[in-house]
Order: C-alpha cells, then sequence, then structure tokens
C-alpha cells in the first residue's frame, strides 16, 4: 500500500538557524500541509499514513554545483539527503531524460557551458561544439539557442588564456536581457576580476592562486554577486597537483576567498563540483561529498547555521526555488530527518533516518 501522508511526530524542525520546541510536521501530496506544535495534530489519521516520531527535521539539502551522469547520479545524491541538485554543464538530451523524476533528486541544468575555442579547460574536456562561442557577436545566438533548448541558467568558463572580457561581456548581456542568471567558473584570481568586471551574478570555485582581498570582497558584495565556492573540488584539486605545498595551487587561497567573502557579507551557496566526467581534474562522489562541503564551509568561517543555510534557505533563494528550502505549510515536502543536531556539530547532517523529495520516501 502506498503512503499518500506522512506525519513526523514531536520532531525538532530547523527555522531561522535554530531547531525550535518539538513540533508535527504533515507531508500530503508532495507538499507540507502543517507544521503545529506537538499534542495539536490529532492522533490517528488515514490508513495511508507513515508516522515518524523525534529527530532533527531539516530541509532538503541543495548541491549547487554538479555534473551528473545518468539516473545512478540522481539516486546516490537523494541517498545523502540532496532533493535539490542544480547541474553546472551537461548536454541537453540528458538533462531532459532526467528532469521531473519522482522520488529522487529534482534537476536544474545550465546545459551545455558557455567557454571559448581557446581553452585550456575545452582542450581538456574535450568541448563539444554547442559549448564553444568564437567571439562576442556570436554570444547573443549561443543564448538564445540555450535558452530555447531550457536552460535554467547560463555558465561561464572564464580560464585564461581563453576569453576576452568583451565575449564574457556579451554573454552576461544576452543572458541577462532574457532574465536568466550567471553563473562563472572562475578559479584564479584574473578570472575574479574578468567575471566581476562583466557583471556575473554567481562565482563558482574560488581562486586557487592568490585570495579574494578584502576591497574585491566589498566590491563583489556591493556588484550583488554570491559565491559556490567548491571547497570540496579545490582541496582535491590541489591534493592531486600539488602534495607537497610548493609554488602552484594552494587550498589556503582558496578558504581565505571564502572567509574574507562571507566576512564581507556575502551570501555563500554550498555545491561540490561532484562528476564522473572524463578530463575533470578530480571527482568529488554525489551526495557524499556536501556534508564534506558543509564541514569545510565550517572550517573557513561559516557557523553551523549558515553552512546549513547554504545548503538550504539561501541557496533556493539565489536560485528562484522559491518553493523549497525551509520547512514551512505549502512548500514541497523536500525533507531529510536526522538523529542529531547539526546546528551542535555540522557532522550530524551524515546521520540520516530518512529521506523524501517532494513527499516520497528515497530512503
Amino acid at each position: 500500500m502506498s503512503v499518500e501522508r506522512t506525519v513526523f511526530r514531536d520532531v525538532l524542525v530547523y527555522r531561522a538557524g535554530a531547531f525550535g520546541d518539538p513540533s508535527d510536521v504533515v507531508v500530503k501530496d508532495g507538499l507540507i500541509a502543517s507544521v503545529a506544535a506537538t499534542g495539536t495534530l490529532p492522533s490517528d489519521g488515514p490508513d495511508e499514513t507513515e508516522v515518524l516520531t523525534g529527530g532533527h527535521l531539516i530541509p532538503g539539502l541543495i548541491d549547487a554545483h554538479v555534473h551528473v551522469e545518468g539516473p545512478g547520479s540522481l539516486e546516490a545524491l537523494a541517498d545523502q539527503g540532496v532533493t535539490t541538485a542544480l547541474d553546472m554543464g551537461s548536454p541537453a538530451a540528458l538533462i531532459a531524460a532526467l528532469r521531473g523524476q519522482a522520488g529522487v533528486t529534482d534537476l536544474r541544468s545550465s546545459l551545455m557551458v558557455a567557454t571559448s575555442p581557446a581553452s585550456a579547460h575545452a582542450a581538456r574536456m574535450h568541448a563539444d561544439d554547442d559549448a564553444l562561442v568564437g567571439s562576442s557577436a556570436g554570444a547573443e545566438a549561443w543564448v538564445a539557442e540555450h535558452a530555447e533548448q531550457g536552460a535554467d541558467y547560463i555558465k561561464i568558463v572564464i580560464d585564461l588564456p581563453g576569453f576576452q572580457q568583451e565575449e564574457v561581456d556579451a554573454i552576461v548581456a544576452a543572458a541577462h536581457r532574457r532574465g536568466l542568471l550567471t553563473i562563472a567558473h572562475a578559479s584564479r584570481s584574473d578570472a575574479v576580476a574578468m567575471a566581476q568586471n562583466a557583471g556575473v551574478d554567481v562565482l563558482t570555485h574560488a581562486p586557487l592562486d592568490r585570495p579574494v582581498d578584502a576591497e574585491q570582497a566589498g566590491a563583489l558584495v556591493a556588484a550583488g554577486a554570491v559565491i559556490v565556492p567548491t571547497l570540496t573540488m579545490m582541496r582535491t584539486i590541489v591534493d592531486v597537483v600539488n602534495p607537497g605545498g610548493g609554488p602552484g595551487p594552494r587550498y589556503e587561497a582558496a578558504r581565505t576567498s571564502v572567509a574574507n567573502l562571507h566576512a564581507a557579507g556575502m551570501p555563500v551557496i554550498a555545491g561540490t563540483d561532484a562528476n564522473r566526467t572524463p578530463g575533470a581534474p578530480a571527482a568529488p562522489p554525489f551526495g557524499v561529498s556536501l556534508h564534506d562541503e558543509l564541514a569545510l564551509l565550517v572550517d573557513a568561517g561559516l557557523s553551523t547555521a549558515e553552512a546549513l543555510d547554504a545548503a538550504t534557505r539561501v541557496a533556493a533563494a539565489r536560485f528562484g526555488l522559491d518553493d523549497r528550502g525551509s520547512i514551512a505549510a505549502g512548500k514541497r515536502a523536500d525533507l531529510v530527518l536526522l538523529d542529531g543536531d547539526p546546528i551542535a556539530d555540522i557532522r550530524a547532517t551524515r546521520a540520516i533516518r530518512g529521506v523524501w523529495c517532494a513527499g516520497i520516501r528515497s530512503r
């Protein structure tokens, strides 16, 4: 018999950065039907009801940087409490096949990224022609095609050598004319500067050559930018290419950038760059790596509540996902039931008792 209604009794619900008094939460038809003080709901309900008691209830987690490869990616994400994934570069046909799957992670995507034919990234990743933007004159048509294919936002690889400033400017302007957010792959300080000059909305990765300093951090905050630093990926890259800590990429630059941006007031969003893409410099695992990312964000200066918000409320707000990211009546029932308190110890996000994607239990 399928469960049409789920009741969480006597749970501690995460809201406004804290867990409050025990509550009862009712889920019906994929949505949160009610959140009420414990003891105010009837003690029995319809036969088609799953009842759970106790624990810490948090919104479903959002990984704001993945590269999915198939249904197994969504299943691995859901198993670890990631109920929404923001794909940052995959073929349109693959994304179309994976969207809207019941009981697993919900998916958004940029489709293919915009990259320069002169980019080392394009050569290393064997970029498809669909990803190449050869000049600023071609930006309008490229963005229009991806918007028609269903891109939820536009991602631009700023990789030097690669795009010139005017080319990045043209892609950002074309996307903004269509009301689409722009996300910049910017793993070096010169790429961050180019993204800043173009008015990019979201920086992804954090520079590994030198940190974003306080002055630049203030300017980026004033411009309204946010960052998905993918510290898990940045740390792994350094472990692979510069394990001895000599000249070259340094994880400390990325960590310090996050600390400086956070101190300046920039919203930080959790993302991992989880992938299994040939040619990628590292491959964080789907799902599990988001828990690593939350711990690294805390290590970089965020509080445990800010780290949890980075993977829930803040991510949802910045990417226009108004139907999720918090626990309230009317919201999509993306929920994770934990055995521990992640505000006391962020590692408690790993102690998962159950996961619900739009009200359907996936674990």
